[in-house]
């Protein structure tokens, strides 16, 4: 029977963030609701292989799997911008060995805010803009996220992006009305289905991808 330990948590203005460990998996439960775990990390490290490498910007920080994966792919820059502040805090604290990687390496910047605020503030550019805020349009943790995905929002990530930059978004489902959104704003916009399996049972998560 595996054992479960809360190694870490804080109340935010949108609820409780928690870290826990379960045998040998990290879980990150955000306003009482499962966010991941450390065990099924196909579709954030799909999210860093989809995206193009020099300056990026990746709105979620998770466990710190997509942003490690760019790393490790070789980014020049990675700003990373995260809702709950008590989970930048435990990254730099290195409460866990992923997070305490992301935030001590020195090409990463950390970011506490909300990405829908914190991005009309800022010029830009980037060649790759990564959303993992929320479980995508269809099921969110958070209310106040439906925004993110928004035809307004999304205008003003694509217009923060360089040249030939590229806009990825997670979803935990395809979301056709999300990407006839991106359809109206870009040439090209497409679906990247990432299935996955979890204890005996398939998933089919989906990534956004927009270029400009």
């Amino acid at each position: 029977m595996e054992t479960l330990e809360t190694i870490a948590r804080a109340g935010t203005p949108q609820g409780e963030v928690a870290l826990r460990r379960r045998g040998d998996a990290i879980e990150l439960i955000v306003n009482g609701v499962f966010a991941m775990d450390s065990r099924e990390v196909t579709s954030e490290i799909a999210l860093a292989d989809a995206a193009p490498l020099g300056r990026v910007l990746v709105g979620g920080l998770g466990l710190g799997y997509t942003a490690a994966r760019l790393l490790d792919r070789g980014t020049l820059h990675l700003d990373v911008v995260e809702l709950a502040e008590p989970l930048i805090a435990w990254a730099r604290a290195g409460v866990t060995e992923q997070l305490g990687r992301v935030a001590s390496d020195q090409r990463v910047r950390l970011h506490a805010g909300d990405i829908a605020d914190w991005i009309r503030s800022q010029p830009g550019p980037w060649d790759g803009i990564l959303l993992d805020v929320d479980n995508g349009p269809s099921f969110l943790i958070h209310d106040h996220n439906e925004r993110v995905y928004s035809a307004e929002l999304l205008a003003t990530f694509l217009a923060r992006l360089a040249p030939g930059g590229v806009l990825l978004i997670w979803c935990e489902e395809p979301s056709p009305e999300l990407l006839a959104t991106l359809s109206r704003l870009v040439a090209e916009a497409s679906e990247i289905i990432v299935p996955i399996e979890r204890e005996g049972r398939r998933f089919d998560y989906a990534l956004y991808r927009a270029s400009v």
